[in-house]
């Protein structure tokens, strides 16, 4: 074993007024490349380590849970850290949701030591942009890539022991050709084989065809949302179907007898929304990993064995995100959180190309931006389009439009779209520095609201 689990090892032999002591140990490695004006500007790789304590202790008036967390070199730390996560237990009032640990298990791989990467790890990327630039003209190009490797052990005074290594890569990039402007975003596991100056290309293009600009008024619009945007409103969505805020009456899966909408249909479209550890193109986690308690997550569940879970199955809601505690509630099945997340329609579904010869007259979004809460009654988010509104007609794009604000709800779009397109791996603009896993299809929404006209570009 490395030094981490022989240190988490000591640790727990410190427990002394806890009935149960966990230690989650994220060790992060990373390595990135930035570049602005067909130029690189900056690199770097770092390392860094947190370590976070939960004790649980039983008392006359229920179970009492103490948390806190530590960042940096562990050295003695971490008999200091078990004793303080000891008196926080004390403190604590009980928790209505909490319960001991789950029953404890063990990955083959705990022994193994962390995961790392360096800057070796963009060997096709770094070729690619020298070509990009090289091929760029008039335009430039800017961006970011990053690769990382987040290692998260798990120990339990029950005897868990959990390891898993998730490695994710990220490209982000942005052409700009005056006031005119595309972005595309990839994630996957890592870089190997990206098509650097081929994504480039793409973007040019679309900023080459249109050759005018076109003004064009706040009202509703047929608009195709390409996966990237679609990956951002659907993970609002997740994000907000936990099971604990339905219950407690605060979200838009909230009913008025306060029972689960599980059953509902929430779209015509034969579109299954599910997540799987075990996915091809984005393994994640396959044990619940949680650094504290909220609507999603408790930090008592953590170690629970995550299993393939369809939360839409063919339009019909199937699941929200429970924890141990909101199962026994509802008595639905327990379905923990997943860090995945894949929409998909039919086996024939159109690419977005197609998708676009098929268009009369409509708008092509590439990017949504700064995406608000407005009401989590409905889920009715505001946001912005960035980097690219793109005017189709009779199949083709024609123009570029300036941007927009819009006001929607993922739910309502999903009850209102007409179209699934083939889903593809996709990045979530907004949050992709938390939650990048994802497989998204473009969608077909004929009635888009776009509020006002905005400045931003």
């Amino acid at each position: 074993m490395s030094g981490i689990q022989d240190a988490l090892e000591a640790a727990l032999r410190h427990r002394r007024d806890a009935d149960e002591l966990l230690l989650i140990a994220d060790e992060t490695a990373a390595a990135h490349l930035r570049w602005a004006g067909d130029a690189l500007t900056t690199n770097g790789s770092v390392r860094s380590r947190r370590v976070t304590a939960a004790a649980v202790r039983d008392g006359a008036a229920g179970v009492h849970v103490g948390l806190v967390g530590h960042g940096g070199a562990l050295g003695d730390a971490l008999p200091g850290l078990v004793r303080a996560a000891e008196r926080a237990a004390r403190d604590a009032p009980p928790a209505a949701d909490a319960t001991r640990l789950p029953e404890p298990w063990r990955t083959p791989s705990w022994a193994e030591p962390p995961g790392g990467t360096s800057v070796d790890a963009f060997g096709d990327v770094l070729p690619g942009l020298a070509d990009a630039f090289a091929a760029a003209g008039q335009r430039r190009l800017y961006g970011y890539t990053e690769h990382r490797v987040v290692t998260t052990y798990l120990a339990a005074s029950t005897g868990a022991r959990l390891r898993h290594a998730q490695s994710t890569g990220l490209f982000d990039l942005s052409v700009r050709d005056g006031d005119d402007s595309a972005w595309a975003g990839v994630t996957a596991p890592d870089l190997t084989g990206l098509d650097v100056p081929a994504l480039a290309a793409e973007l040019s293009a679309t900023l080459a065809r249109p050759g005018r600009r076109v003004e064009l008024p706040p009202g509703r619009y047929e608009v195709l949302l390409t996966p990237n945007c679609v990956a951002d409103l659907m993970l609002h969505l997740y994000l907000a179907a936990g099971a604990r805020g339905a219950l407690d009456g605060r979200t838009a899966f909230s009913r008025p007898d306060g029972r689960l909408p599980l059953g509902e249909r929430l779209t015509a479209l034969p579109l299954t929304l599910r997540s799987d550890p075990d996915h091809p193109l984005l393994p994640c986690a396959p044990f619940t990993v949680s650094r504290g308690t909220d609507d999603l997550t408790a930090v008592v569940d953590n170690g629970l064995p995550l299993r393939p879970t369809r939360w839409i199955d063919e339009g019909v809601l199937t699941a929200l995100v429970q924890t141990r505690h909101t199962a026994e509630q509802t008595g639905a099945p327990l379905t923990p959180m997943v860090d995945n997340l894949v929409l998909e329609g039919g086996p024939d579904a159109p690419t977005l190309p197609e998708m676009v010869r098929s268009t009369r007259r409509g708008l092509l979004l590439t990017s949504l931006w700064y995406l608000r809460d407005v009401d989590p009654a409905s889920l009715l988010l505001t946001g912005l389009t960035r980097d690219g509104v793109r005017l189709v007609e009779d199949g083709e794009i024609v123009g570029t439009v300036h941007n927009f604000r819009f006001n929607e709800s993922p739910l309502s779009l999903l009850a209102r779209a007409t179209e699934a397109g083939r889903p593809v791996p996709a990045l979530p603009r907004e949050w992709g520095d938390y939650f990048t896993r994802m497989v998204m299809p473009p969608l077909r929404v004929p009635d888009f609201l776009m509020s006002a006209v905005s400045p931003a570009t």
